[in-house]
């Protein structure tokens, strides 16, 4: 139903980056809609002058909300939502001392997440990046016994680190290349849960085992560069490595190192340090299938993001809880 839901108000809304036109078509259904009209993310100042303009703010996983900038949200900006599921770039302390309520997307980006590691892994073990280069160059002279041989995934050892729900959706669709599933979490999952999945104690045990090793952990402190040149050595020949986390879970020398002398065979990436200014030396290495930052880029997952904010926000208009609300 168009325009406001009976009983509550419309608020005006900043959306710091353009969005599918199915979400803002969402957001302005319910909302007064002001948006970015620029082609980039807002400056920091920017930033703080749409929240000026809002009693709520639609922020990207690029919009830095710090300490020091929360600090100088308006007393009328009531909500931060994030079109994302990394929370990292908002002081969530910061926010509540404040009183901001401040929402997330959980849950809703599992299946499209989970496709585009099945992608990496595929087009990394496969030498995507390498066969795609020789058909657009033009100078594939046809097949032969020996062009670019790549590693079969069926009856490898898939080693997950963050069984999540992201995690958890990895675990099956890799099941059905009969795939032997081993994770390693904070904490141990339920029997339920766990299904066949062997749980590894620890990261070094979870590396030895890992045929392919899918990076699906948050960002946090102990993660941060968690994948350097030790794990790297630890993990079995002819190793595959697929991160659609975040870039910095990677030391960047550390894994370049380790394809460009053959001991990690392939790597398949969707985030990168520093985006978009990815390593360069990425795109030297003929062994590496990327793509850029696409995890979520399914048109039902953008719309499933939209809804769940939006349900968010409504939630917090009508003192109710959400599940989507982390302070």
């Amino acid at each position: 139903m168009a325009g406001a839901i009976e009983g509550l108000p419309r608020l005006d809304l900043a959306v710091t980056r353009a969005l599918p036109a199915a979400v803002l078509d969402l957001f302005r259904e319910r909302h007064n809609v002001w948006l970015n009209p620029h082609e980039r993310s807002l400056t920091a100042e920017e930033l703080q002058q749409a929240a000026h303009r809002a009693q709520a703010i639609v922020v990207t996983a690029f919009d830095r909300l710090d300490a020091a900038a929360i600090a100088q949200l308006p007393a009328t900006l009531r909500i931060i939502a994030t079109y994302s599921v990394g929370i990292e770039h908002i002081d969530l302390e910061a926010a509540g001392r404040r009183g901001i309520a401040v929402l997330s997307t959980p849950d809703v980006l599992s299946n499209s997440v989970a496709e585009m590691a099945i992608l990496l892994m595929l087009g990394a073990a496969r030498r995507a990046h390498e066969a795609e280069a020789l058909l657009y160059a033009r100078i594939w002279s046809g097949w032969t016994p020996t062009q670019l041989i790549g590693i079969e995934l069926t009856g490898t050892r898939i080693g997950i680190l963050g069984m999540g729900r992201i995690g958890r959706t990895i675990a099956r669709r890799a099941r059905g290349f009969d795939m032997q599933v081993h994770y390693h979490n904070r904490r141990r999952l339920a029997p339920e849960v766990e299904a066949d999945a062997s749980y590894h104690a620890t990261f070094d045990s979870l590396l030895a085992v890992s045929d392919v090793l899918v990076l699906a952990a948050p960002s946090t402190a102990q993660t941060k560069g968690l994948l350097n040149s030790t794990c790297l050595e630890q993990m079995p020949a002819n190793a595959i490595v697929v991160n659609i986390a975040r870039g910095d879970l990677v030391d960047d020398d550390a894994l370049i190192a380790a394809l460009r002398r053959g001991r990690i065979a392939a790597a398949g990436l969707d985030v990168f340090n520093n985006e978009p200014r990815l390593d360069p030396r990425y795109l030297e290495l003929p062994n590496v299938f990327l793509q850029p930052h696409q995890g979520s880029s399914t048109l039902a997952a953008r719309r499933a993001m939209g809804r769940i904010l939006l349900a968010g926000i409504d939630a917090v208009l009508t003192g109710m809880p959400a599940a989507n609300r982390l302070v």
